[in-house]
């Protein structure tokens, strides 16, 4: 089973507007350097609640390297 890791200090959307009603602080209000990892299952029951409008979209984007 896969999973996705999604952590604040390797988003490159980091201190910027989108982290006010990013998934992962609208989920889990976590300190900022905490990661949130969820395995397949759970994203794609996510992403069904932010097809539904239920969830805000998810803006975790890697940075390379």
């Amino acid at each position: 089973m896969s999973t996705i890791t999604v952590e604040c200090e390797s988003c490159v959307m980091r201190e910027t507007g989108a982290c006010e009603d990013c998934v992962v602080t609208y989920l889990l209000g976590r300190e900022p350097d905490d990661a949130v990892v969820i395995d397949a299952e759970e994203a794609r029951a996510m992403r069904m609640l932010e097809h539904a409008g239920l969830l805000p979209t998810l803006r975790f984007q890697g940075r390379a390297g």
